[in-house]
């Protein structure tokens, strides 16, 4: 990437805010409020696109920019928080906290949010890291996760349509938008690399891209991927069946999520993929 812009970060009990150094204009903020599902918004494009992510859309209210969402394991739902009728009687809870502070050096902010998942009766069902990175410059952001899962029993995630690291963006029936994936393809569960979405943002009304890269150590990657009907996009271990996360042995998993100031070509996305998925920029 081109030089990258530097970065100071706002630490609160209950969640960080990653600011351009120059300015103080945001760059994301997490949140990690205690018993809710910790996730990232606002996210901003870069180039003053606009705000990519959406959080609480009339039709899924569950849905909070982007996040870490799962269902049936071990028969508990993390995903629609309750909300959701048709599953509330067994949706589970979130406890999550910080790790530390988090910290800004050479134009990259870090920090981690450890997550306990409980069932409705408190019991714990497995606990999670997420480890974030994120840099930018003037046309490009890189958001930067490693996912660690563990757990002191064994669980079954269930085979589901989705589940796992979910981008929920501003989509507006009357301005659309497109998905495509590393494969030439656009549909829902299919195998791919990465998904890529284009779309206007409403604040601004500028075109952006934004592409979630799933990393090639991945448990079973190259994995099928939720595309919805709103350009909601996920690479989803359980759409492929169910999977296990035995006791005492974490499982452990790497996305990137790069967001460009406009459209860009298939092959800059694909050559983005490559420079990830061999340890570069």
């Amino acid at each position: 990437m081109p030089d990258l812009t530097p970065l100071v970060v706002d630490n609160r009990p209950d969640g960080v805010t990653v600011l351009r150094a120059a300015d103080g204009q945001p760059v994301l903020t997490q949140v990690a409020e205690a018993g809710r599902r910790p996730y990232i918004h606002p996210l901003h494009a870069p180039g003053g696109a606009g705000v990519l992510t959406e959080d609480a859309p009339a039709h899924h209210p569950w849905q909070h920019g982007l996040y870490v969402g799962l269902n049936d394991v071990n028969g508990s739902g993390f995903w629609s928080e309750g909300l959701d009728p048709r599953r509330a009687e067994t949706d589970g809870t979130f406890a999550p906290r910080l790790d530390g502070e988090a910290v800004a050096v050479d134009g990259v902010a870090r920090w981690t949010v450890r997550t306990d998942y409980l069932a409705r009766d408190d019991a714990p069902v497995f606990s999670d890291r997420q480890e974030w990175a994120v840099s930018t410059t003037g046309e490009r952001l890189d958001l930067d996760m490693t996912w660690t899962l563990h757990a002191g029993h064994d669980v079954t995630f269930g085979e589901y349509e989705y589940g796992g690291l979910f981008l929920r963006m501003p989509f507006r029936a009357e301005t659309g938008g497109t998905a495509f994936d590393s494969e030439g393809q656009s549909s829902d569960g299919q195998r791919a690399r990465w998904v890529a979405v284009v779309m206007p943002l409403p604040d601004t009304g500028r075109e952006v891209l934004a592409a979630l890269l799933d990393h090639p150590g991945n448990p079973g990657s190259p994995v099928p991927w939720r595309i919805d009907g709103e350009l909601g996009i996920c690479p989803s271990p359980s759409i492929a069946g169910p999977w296990t996360l035995a006791a005492g042995v974490p499982a452990v998993f790497r996305y990137r999520l790069a967001v460009f100031s406009s459209s860009v070509p298939a092959a800059v996305v694909e050559d983005t993929w490559q420079r990830f998925a061999g340890g570069g920029e």
